[in-house]
This record gives C-alpha cells, structure tokens and sequence, in this order.
C-alpha cells in the first residue's frame, strides 16, 4: 500500500463526488486541499485536508471505491493524516452528515462529536441527499487531537 500527495486533483473526480456529489461544493475546497491517494494495486482511496487556521485542519472529502470499503483504507488515509500532520496541527476536524454510515467510522478512528451546522444540507444542496437511507440536514463535526 502506497499513500502518496497528488496535484492532478481532477484526475479523481469519480472518487471524489462518492464523498460530496456536488460539483459545486467540491470545487469551494479542492484548490486549497491536500489531496492524498491510496494505491494498493490501483487506486482505492482518496483523502482531501484543509488547512481551517488557528492549528486546525479539517479533512473535506475521503472516498474509497465502493468495492474496497470496509477492508481498511478509509481508516489508512486518516491514520496517515494524523502522523503527517502531528505536531503541526492541534486538531483534526471533519464535517458529514449525521449519518449511521459515517459518524460511527469517524468514531472508531478516534474522533468525538463537536458541534452541529443547522440546516447545511438543506442550505447548500438543490436536492436532498441521503446517505445510509437517511435524509442529512445537519451537518455534524466531529474533532480529534493532533
């Protein structure tokens, strides 16, 4: 397995609208993300980190190819972001949906529950969006200590 920085961002779009299906919401962080890719023969994962200021850094889209999930890239790309960036940051942050599919993974990587974004998905998305066959509105933070 080989987790390595890319600046051809657009070459993973696919992988990328797995996370976040809006064109429109991906293209509001990606050039200021570091996008990070998972190769274990051919690309399986991606992650995109964000520096927010005051020593947090947010991680703004994860994917991993739905045949691959649940065999432990996804918990990879955090692992590796964590090392990459202990001591430079404080904190480790990441937005989603309240979500039974992806709050639990975050909480397994060590993440705790935040704060809550009211209405963010029904503010920023001209259609509903459902994850897990459940409807998001909120947008739920969780946090982790670099």
């Amino acid at each position: 397995m080989n987790i390595y920085q890319t600046h051809d961002k657009h070459a993973y779009d696919s992988l990328l609208l797995l996370a976040d299906e809006s064109p429109a919401m991906i293209a509001r962080y990606l050039d200021r993300g570091t996008m990070y890719v998972l190769d274990d023969d051919g690309v399986k994962a991606e992650i995109v980190v964000c520096d927010e200021g005051g020593g947090v850094l947010e991680i703004k889209n994860l994917a991993v190819l739905p045949q691959w999930q649940r065999r432990g890239y996804g918990r990879a790309l955090v692992a590796f972001v964590c090392a990459r960036y202990a001591g430079t940051y404080r904190v480790l942050t990441v937005g989603t949906g309240d979500s039974p599919l992806t709050v639990p993974f975050y909480e397994r990587c060590g993440f705790r529950r935040s704060h809550r974004v009211k209405d963010f998905f029904t503010k920023n998305y001209d259609h509903p969006i459902y994850e897990g066959g459940v409807p998001l509105t909120d947008m739920v933070y969780l946090a982790k200590d670099l």
